[in-house]
């Protein structure tokens, strides 16, 4: 759930509220748990008894997790207060098959007080022995995007668009050899009910995409796969390139999109993971504003709001360190760059922005290392924002 680095919300505060319903959790477990009776039989017998009351409880809370959606809250002057559930779930799609990875499930909902909506579902689903991934991300909102430009300059005041859309986006994958696969990307987006001030840049430029519209696409997908864990890897790689084509028999615009994703993974030491991920887009043709390139959100440049700088061309890179703590808890520290222009030849390196920040990590599926995480991202000039989110970042 990204945050926004142009609001100035109270992040501390929500920091709070939700560790004090992490607590509440907590003691309510552990007023209804029946107490252990004393049992004669060794330790070495009774492996339930060995465990801590910190143990035994942490086990009852990643049962509820897989059950129950997790609350969250946050609050901005546009926006209003905002409630929202989120869920995530690993799993494996048949106890049958003991060589596919676990297949991932993810929903979202968030309502505010002044009527913005937005909700999601994504899964990475496995199966036939590995042999076979889908991925795919559905998303309905009604909310407002922020913008500082077209282009890599970040404005003292973003401008404030509300912007409804529907998205469904699938990538079928089939293995072709081992750890590589091929497949086929799908796109379906309709924007639709755009409202822009008369004064807006959108307006005044005559930007494509102002009238919104329903864009179809179509293409080629290739990944490679070592990664030990696809929800929080301790080493290993993973590539994905996919192209996209939208052709203009197809809706209003015709247009294309490349995209590469590629990431690595240390384990030195002990379980600390040295992360690092280089990310590039590119559209071309006659793309409207909100099919450009984004920079920014809860997975990259994060403390950036998400689309906050947009053109053809986006650049970004970020390493990160995981460290575990104790027990169930962890933390991370990051450090990134990214910055978008209208084409490559424009990228310079003095024009990357800056992105970094701290993180803390709480372990919600022992079985499938899954963490629920908390990232405060920061940025030069005042840039900073506060992410919730299942898995990690990258």
């Amino acid at each position: 759930m990204p945050g926004n680095s142009s609001e100035k919300q109270p992040i501390v505060k929500q920091f709070i509220l939700l560790l004090i319903l992490w607590f509440c959790c907590s003691q309510i477990l552990a007023q209804n748990s029946p107490e252990q009776k004393k049992d004669s039989l060794p330790s070495s017998e009774n492996k339930k008894d060995s465990l801590s009351g910190f143990d035994r409880f942490n086990k009852k809370a990643e049962h509820l997790f897989k059950i129950l959606p997790v609350p969250i809250y946050s609050y901005s002057p546009e926006a209003g207060n905002i409630y929202g559930l989120a869920k995530f779930n690993v799993l494996s799609l048949s106890k049958k098959d003991t060589i596919s990875k676990p297949s991932k499930l993810s929903e979202v909902f968030t309502a505010s007080s002044l009527g913005r909506i937005n909700a999601s579902i994504s899964t990475q689903l496995v199966f036939d022995e590995d042999k076979y991934v889908i991925i795919s991300y559905v998303n309905y909102k009604k909310e407002p995007e922020y913008i500082w430009d077209i282009g890599n300059t970040i404005t003292d005041d973003p401008e404030q668009d509300i912007v409804e859309r529907f998205v469904f986006a699938g990538t079928a994958l089939r293995q072709v050899a081992k750890n590589f696969y091929v497949g086929i990307p799908f796109d379906v987006s309709d924007y639709f009910s755009i409202q822009t001030d008369s004064n807006s840049f959108l307006v005044t430029d005559s930007v494509t995409g102002l009238k919104g519209g329903t864009s179809i696409g179509i293409g080629l997908a290739a990944a490679y796969d070592t990664r030990d864990n696809r929800y929080n890897p301790l080493h290993g790689s993973y590539i994905l390139g996919t192209a996209l084509f939208y052709p203009g028999s197809w809706g209003p615009y015709a247009f294309s999109k490349f995209a590469l994703d590629a990431r690595k993974y240390l384990n030195p030491f002990n379980k600390n993971v040295i992360a690092g991920q280089i990310t590039t887009s590119y559209a071309n043709g006659v793309v409207p504003f909100y099919e450009l390139s984004e920079m920014g959100g809860d997975s990259q440049m994060r403390g950036y709001y998400e689309g906050g700088l947009r053109d053809n061309v986006l650049v970004d890179a970020q390493i990160e360190l995981r460290i575990p703590v104790w027990n169930i808890f962890g933390v991370v520290g990051w450090f990134g760059v990214g910055q978008v222009a209208n084409s490559y030849s424009q990228v310079a390196i003095d024009a990357f922005h800056l992105s970094y920040g701290p993180g803390l990590r709480i372990m919600v599926d022992s079985k499938h290392q899954t963490n629920l995480r908390f990232d405060f991202g920061f940025g030069p000039n005042g840039i900073k924002g506060f992410n919730i989110n299942f898995g990690e970042a990258f």
